[in-house]
């Protein structure tokens, strides 16, 4: 598939989305919609993609920014679907080849459908080749009109279709191929003689037919791949059948997911075979999760690498990295920057940021760990907590290898506990202690008489 090239539309104001921010920016299972699309198009080859934008222009540039071979152009004006793509002629100038042309806010459309479309439309050496679908309730769709030999003759709009052509239920998608030899010409004698006065990009069909050129429409994608995204209700119809495909190719791969009706899992995760996921579980972001894991119920993990053999259950993971065998929870907290090695214990209650746990070290419950390196083989008690900020900078701690902290404990940072130092339960540590030593730290203990009460 050589020398094609794309166009997406989204310039859209999305006013049915009441939002100060532009509709493609709006998320969907967990990636912009625009992403959604961009990613969709990932696979072909594409030499150049251009992103038509409106509102919020200077927002969708910076976002775009991360994509390769991606450029913006701006539609100052939204004049309809046909005055967007020839805003983009001028860039795509001495471009030959075909042109994909999709929408900013059709985030169910699959990788293999385009692929087909563009095979299609290659294969039978089209000038324009539209994506149809065959929908039960067409309202509100372009219906594809055929000639009595099957062929298509034009695409109607709604709202100018008459009453026999709203019959219809082939219905344009609104995603195209086209001839980039023939297009633009084609394009600039479309008209705005419609109701909205706005330059439909389906007049091209029409157009290129009366001038002797090939056109086509092919149906190779299910009726949901099509559904536009136009106010929240579709954002969360399109969230919900994105996290179903996801838990359908999770399951078929081996991962148990014990209620997939209210289990959240996005796309770009991957989960090994044997892990099972309990109920009221979100997994989000760039999550890679190993084999024979038991994660929830109630747990919430993001942006995290974890290994095999890892039980999580009512616990929050963000941007840790988390080796083999470990245990978290009930009700922990794991916060970016956080690597727990292998058989590492995290008890309930506890909350560990930006901090390192070698391995077979404990941190039991109701604990704070944070800015810490920790051991191996270390036990810190219940309620231990680093105190790691000054109200200002925050400092290290440092745990060596088979420290033991007793319960209670405070570890005033910065501060170093060496090697086999045990901190006795209800200490301030505040100074360094040398190794295998016994530190305590807290107020003798005074028994006073009570006076009797009168």
């Amino acid at each position: 598939m050589n020398n094609i090239y794309t166009v997406i539309l989204g310039a859209g104001e999305g006013t049915r989305m009441k939002s100060r921010l532009p509709k493609i920016l709006h998320k969907v299972a967990g990636k912009e919609l625009i992403s959604h699309v961009v990613d969709c198009i990932a696979g072909i080859n594409s030499k150049r993609t251009f992103v038509v934008i409106g509102k919020g222009s200077d927002l969708v540039k910076t976002y775009l920014a991360k994509y390769k071979n991606v450029d913006t152009v701006l539609q100052k004006e939204r004049l309809g679907s046909g005055h967007a793509l020839l805003q983009v002629k001028n860039k795509a100038k001495g471009l030959k080849g075909n042109l994909l042309v999709m929408c900013g806010d059709t985030p169910l459309v699959k990788k293999d459908t385009v692929k087909k479309l563009l095979s299609y439309h290659l294969k039978n050496k089209n000038h324009a080749t539209v994506l149809s679908g065959t929908v039960e309730n067409p309202f509100g769709y372009g219906r594809i009109v055929r000639d009595t030999n099957g062929n298509v003759s034009c695409i109607v709009e709604e709202k100018s279709a008459t009453s026999e052509q709203k019959q219809i239920k082939e219905i344009n998608s609104g995603i195209y191929c086209f001839n980039l030899e023939t297009l633009w010409n084609a394009l600039s004698k479309v008209k705005p003689d419609n109701n909205k006065k706005e330059y439909y990009l389906t007049d091209v069909i029409a157009i290129l037919n009366e001038t002797g050129y090939k056109t086509d429409a092919v149906s190779v994608c299910s009726e949901e791949e099509i559904l536009g995204v136009n106010d929240r209700l579709q954002l969360a119809t399109a969230a919900d059948i994105l996290r179903g495909r996801k838990i359908e190719e999770l399951m078929a791969d081996g991962v148990t997911i014990v209620d997939p009706y209210s289990t959240y899992i996005e796309g770009d995760v991957i989960i090994g075979q044997d892990t099972v996921i309990q109920p009221n579980t979100f997994i989000e972001g760039k999550v890679k999760l190993g084999s024979d894991c038991i994660i929830g119920p109630n747990t919430v993990l993001s942006d995290s690498n974890i290994a095999n053999n890892v039980v999580i259950r009512y616990s929050y993971v963000d941007g840790a990295k988390i080796e083999n065998n470990v245990k978290i929870g009930p009700f922990a907290h794991i916060r970016p920057g956080t690597v727990l090695k292998e058989k590492v214990k995290v008890g309930n209650f506890s909350e560990i940021k930006k901090s390192v746990i070698d391995e077979n070290s404990k941190v039991n419950h109701l604990s704070y760990i944070g800015d810490a390196v920790v051991g191996k083989n270390v036990n810190i008690g219940a309620g231990t907590i680093t105190c790691n900020y000054d109200g200002k900078n925050k400092h290290q701690t440092i745990l060596e290898d088979e420290v033991f902290v007793g319960s209670n404990v405070n570890l005033v940072a910065p501060v170093t506990i060496k090697k086999r130092v045990v901190i006795g339960a209800g200490s301030t540590i505040t100074k360094n202690v040398e190794p295998g030593k016994l530190a305590i730290a807290r107020a003798r203990q005074i028994v006073i008489n009570r006076k009797k009460r009168i």
